[in-house]
């Protein structure tokens, strides 16, 4: 690790949210010292920048997605920054912004002829659809049902990447998911290491995870959802949950995936700093827990 560069890149959106807030993390984090903590922990880190923030906005048509022009838009402009990452030579550390930014990053790599594995570390498994889901049409609760190109799932979003569907169920691992088990109709045989498993020695569980899914995958992506937190651990989340592994839990599991050989980059998401702290000691907080996970 330590000859790897990160190219850190903010991308500070909440267009593909339930509600305004996620597109102000990527600030606070950087506030909190996120670039200085990494340096500090022995990391090479050239800094991207941020994107345009786009915030949400209550614009559904045809009883499709909602808000959707605008979070493909987001989607086009993470991709063709995560592409300039990747031309640099650099691993990919997205800070958003709404979980659906990982199908920016996985559609970069399979671009530049780079497919990847998902190590999906989330406090749900994101597979809703709007057929099951119709009055509940956002995005981000949806984002790998539509990397997996399910049933009942908008075509414009299954369809964004080089290859559609983007990955397939054995490429993906589960892991640290509190929520009850997405899959309604059984259509994702993916590995899976929810909460429960993980908690009693999250590294081990990682090391599980990791054989598994490696041993189709090869290389992967790391989506780190702060909500895979109990959020009165942490209350940091966009949408909390109160039944999940505490924060140095997941940290430990982190640890272990960004030190494996085959680690391709980091997505994090949902954090929403309306919910920590007002003098920012949340977003320093996790800061620091990231900055030491990665070091």
């Amino acid at each position: 690790m330590a000859a790897t560069t990160f190219g850190l890149l903010g991308v500070p959106s909440s267009a593909a949210a339930h509600w305004p807030g996620i597109e102000r993390g990527p600030a606070a984090l950087r506030e909190a010292g996120l670039v200085e903590l990494l340096r500090a922990a022995g990391l090479d880190v050239a800094d991207h920048g941020d994107r345009p923030a786009r915030r949400f906005a209550a614009q559904r048509a045809d009883g499709g997605l909602n808000n959707l022009a605008a979070v493909l838009d987001v989607l086009a402009d993470t991709r063709a920054a995560v592409a300039e990452v990747l031309v640099a030579g650099r691993l990919p550390f997205v800070v958003g912004g709404e979980c659906t930014l990982t199908i920016a990053v996985l559609s970069a790599f399979a671009d530049a002829g780079r497919p990847l594995g998902l190590m999906y570390v989330d406090g749900g498994q994101d597979l809703m659809n709007l057929a099951d889901h119709p009055h509940e049409p956002i995005a981000d609760g949806m984002g790998v049902a539509h990397l997996l190109d399910l049933p009942g799932t908008a075509p414009e979003l299954s369809s964004f990447g080089p290859r559609r569907p983007l990955l397939t169920a054995d490429h993906v691992c589960f892991f640290g998911y509190a929520d009850d088990d997405e899959d309604l109709h059984g259509r994702v045989p993916s590995w899976r290491f929810p909460a429960a498993s993980v908690a009693p020695d999250p590294a081990a569980s990682a090391g599980l995870a990791l054989a598994a899914l490696t041993s189709v995958a090869g290389r992967f992506l790391v989506h780190l959802d702060i909500d895979v937190v109990n959020f009165l651990d942490l209350p940091a989340a966009d949408v909390p949950q109160y039944r999940g592994l505490s924060l140095d839990q997941v940290m430990a599991a982190v640890a272990v995936m960004t030190r494996h050989p085959g680690f391709a980059g980091l997505v994090l998401t949902e954090f929403n700093p309306d919910h920590g702290e007002p003098d920012g000691s949340t977003a320093r907080r996790l800061a620091e827990a990231v900055a030491t996970a990665l070091g």
